[in-house]
């Protein structure tokens, strides 16, 4: 067996508050954890219930990381001994990934030290049965729709600014008025309730809505506070 069939690459997203960012990759460096990308959202929280929290601005940082799965599992156990000091303000959350470029691979395993397997690791294998919701729709509609989920039984979520690449698919199904200034409202929600969740906003923000949104989800392995 290959070492990448031994120790798969997995995806880190992790949502942190505007300004983390920085310091959050230099701890993921120090545990091996390398190769980074980042972006800026805005969380779905209203300024006033910011305020009364004490968290400052809404705005988020998001990192996007691909590392071994044997060394975020070693990150994990790190991160569950000290889930009380949420020192980032954020959310880590781990996805599986169904392929990844071959060099792309090699290289982030070399620059990585293996862990030896720590006691409790195992347990900690679907630990959290939850599903990351994306939804897709025209700029200024994410409001509407996470209202929508809100009633749903969703807590909150994070939205990410983006540009359709090509929207000529939609014309030949007879859907128009699709803009190409896009939001992408990502929701962390429970297995059980996400279905309702995408339910309804589908029925209230599906393709056919001013919304003109597009919904899917992605089941996360395991999800902590940082």
């Amino acid at each position: 067996m290959s070492r990448a069939q031994e120790n798969p690459m997995v995806l880190i997203l992790s949502i942190l508050e505007r300004g983390k960012g920085k310091s959050y990759m230099e701890m993921m460096r120090t545990r091996d954890i390398h190769f980074h990308s980042q972006t800026m959202g805005f969380g779905t929280a209203p300024s006033e219930m910011m305020d009364i929290l004490g968290l400052g601005s809404n705005d988020k940082d998001i990192i996007l990381s691909i590392a071994p799965q044997q060394t975020i599992n070693a990150l994990a156990v790190n991160l569950r001994e000290s889930l009380g000091s949420s020192r980032y303000r954020g959310l880590m959350m781990e996805l599986k990934l169904s392929a990844v470029n071959r060099l792309a691979a090699e290289m982030i395993s070399r620059t990585t030290t293996q862990p030896t397997q720590t006691k409790g690791e195992e347990e900690m294998r679907n630990e959290y049965n939850h599903q990351l919701i994306l939804i897709s729709v025209n700029q200024g509609c994410t409001d509407q729709v996470m209202h929508t989920a809100r009633v749903s039984g969703a807590m909150g979520g994070t939205i990410i600014r983006s540009r359709l690449a090509d929207g000529g698919m939609m014309g030949h199904f007879g859907i128009q008025d699709v803009m190409e200034e896009r939001e992408i409202l990502m929701i962390l929600a429970p297995s059980n309730i996400a279905t309702q969740i995408m339910d309804a906003v589908n029925k209230e923000h599906g393709v056919r809505s001013d919304a003109k949104g597009i919904v899917c989800a992605l089941p996360v392995e395991r999800a902590f506070k940082v």
